[in-house]
């Protein structure tokens, strides 16, 4: 009967780490979808309160984006990889290849707010390179 349990208890748990990670990749997809339509203010909709507080604006968000991170802004191709909790933090890693066709892997730190899943911050970590 223990047995049984644990695979209930297992089975429960895969269901709702796959809903999570299905809402989450939602949220990042909603926003990709802004960035490609310029539509900035829609994209800051999705960054925390406290990212948005940070930015103070779209227009600051707006920016940062194009400056710092326009495989996001302009992506060609996006795969979402695996979703982690790391010190009760959940964890969205993702591949952008851009435009140029060089590929790019980010780390999306996610938090659940009344309003559903929220970007806190995207970290740009070490990638293969160009695709073939």
């Amino acid at each position: 009967m223990t047995v049984l349990g644990g695979l209930v208890l297992s089975a429960l748990l895969s269901f709702a780490v796959a809903a999570q990670q299905t809402e989450i990749e939602s949220t990042i997809n909603s926003q990709f979808e802004a960035f490609k339509a310029d539509d900035f203010e829609r994209a800051f909709d999705f960054a925390t309160p406290s990212l948005q507080q940070l930015f103070q604006s779209p227009e600051n968000f707006k920016r940062m984006v194009t400056t710092g991170y326009p495989m996001v802004w302009r992506p060609g191709e996006v795969r979402y990889l695996e979703l982690k909790e790391i010190g009760g933090s959940i964890f969205q890693r993702v591949q952008v290849t851009d435009a140029k066709g060089f590929t790019h892997l980010l780390l999306y730190q996610m938090v659940e707010t009344e309003a559903g899943w929220r970007i806190a911050s995207v970290q740009l970590l070490d990638a293969p390179g160009a695709t073939a």
